[in-house]
Order: structure tokens, then C-alpha cells, then sequence
């Protein structure tokens, strides 16, 4: 059974959700302060979080913040009243899984958890691969990246975008597709942010100019070459 843990000071809200996770088989925890959400992660380490970013005690920014330090792999959604991109942005650079705005719709909310737990699982049992093209060895299993024997810094989300495109083997992945996969977004979202993290890509692992492996098809998306 899943543990999940909803970092919410909307006592109706929390419990509304609370209500709906365990009819999915979920073990729930609320906790309804910043302080509160940070004991409990601590103290339970749950297999998801839910967390409101309007927080008393300490907003959902240090509450992630904190959770991070203590682990990277948790799913952590965000809800908020908040849309404005400068806060998804902060968000996602603190290593958000995903981000989800008020009001949301309890089914779209319990498929994401669904979808982000299944994830979770996979990667906590990864496959003992190591993988190159080029000049570039990726292991799998410890997300060490290696060119030329120099080891690659890359970012958690640079990281996951090259898996998702090596996972391919080749297909084309449209922008829509990966920002579902790899940062939760519906495909109605605009944004740069494949583009950007593509372009990290091949600054460091391929050739910016003429890129080999990690290719454009025009008008339609982004594939990996061996």
C-alpha cells in the first residue's frame, strides 16, 4: 500500500482528498502546516507527496526544499492557487514532479498520482544497463553520465528527457509527449522548456551545431540516434 502524504491547511480540501486517495486503496497522512509537512516526511517517508504551496508555518517551497534534501526520488505534485509561470518555474527547479492548479478535477488529480507511483516503482527497479553512443556511456542504474571518460553534470529533468528519447529506440517523441512524460504538463501547456533542456543535451553530450544523437524532425518532435 502506497503512502501518501498532503501537505494542505484547507481542512476541507484535505479531507476531500483524503477521502477520495484512500477509496484508491491508499494509506493518507495530512499534515496542515509547513513545519507539519516537514516532520512527517521525515518521519514517514511517504511514496508521494501532496503539497500546497500557501502554507502557515513555512510555504511549500521550504517544505520541498526540505524534502529534497532528504531524498530526490519522492513524487512531490504541487497544488496551488498560484498560475502564474514564475511560480511553476520555482517549483520545478526545486525538482517538482509535477504541478497542479486550483481548482483541478479529483479524477485528473488521482490519475496523476497513479501514473507518477507507477514511475516511482519503475525506477526504484531499474534495469542494470549501462548504455553508450559516441563518445558518451550512461549508466542506468547509478544516472552517472560519462563523455570521453569526463563525467557530465546533468540536470534531474536533462536526465530524464535523454532517457525518455533513448527509451524510444528511435521513435519520434512529440514536444506534448514529453512534457506529459517527463514534467507532468497537459499538452495544451506552451512552453520552452523542451527546447531549453534539449539544448543542454547537446551541449553536452552531442553536437550543437550538427547534432547526431539527440535529432530534430521538423514540425514534429525530437529522436534519438545511436
Amino acid at each position: 500500500m502506497a503512502h501518501i502524504l498532503v501537505v494542505e491547511d484547507n481542512s476541507d480540501l484535505a479531507a476531500g482528498i483524503e477521502h477520495n486517495l484512500k477509496l484508491e486503496g491508499y494509506d493518507v497522512r495530512i499534515a496542515a502546516t509547513g513545519p507539519a509537512g516537514i516532520a512527517a516526511a521525515a518521519e514517514w517517508s511517504p511514496d508521494l507527496v501532496l503539497l500546497d504551496l500557501m502554507l502557515p508555518g513555512a510555504d511549500g517551497y521550504e517544505v520541498l526544499k526540505s524534502i529534497r534534501k532528504q531524498t530526490k526520488r519522492v513524487p512531490v505534485i504541487i497544488l496551488t492557487a498560484k498560475a502564474e509561470e514564475h511560480a511553476k518555474i520555482r517549483g520545478f527547479r526545486l525538482n517538482a514532479d509535477q504541478y497542479v492548479t486550483k481548482p483541478f478535477g479529483i479524477l485528473e488529480l488521482l490519475e496523476r498520482v497513479a501514473a507518477l507511483l507507477r514511475r516511482s516503482a519503475q525506477d526504484e527497479q531499474p534495469p542494470s544497463t549501462v548504455m553508450t553512443f559516441g563518445d558518451v556511456r550512461v549508466d542506468l542504474d547509478s544516472h552517472c553520465v560519462e563523455r570521453a571518460g569526463v563525467a557530465v553534470t546533468l540536470t534531474p529533468k536533462a536526465f530524464d528527457l535523454l532517457l525518455a528519447l533513448i527509451r524510444r529506440q528511435g521513435k519520434v517523441a512529440s514536444r506534448a509527449d514529453l512534457l506529459r512524460e517527463v514534467w507532468g504538463y497537459g499538452s495544451f501547456i506552451m512552453t520552452r522548456t523542451v527546447d531549453s533542456h534539449i539544448a543542454e543535451l547537446r551541449r553536452k553530450l552531442d553536437d550543437p551545431e550538427q547534432p547526431r544523437h539527440i535529432v530534430t524532425v521538423w514540425k514534429v518532435g525530437y529522436r534519438f540516434a545511436e
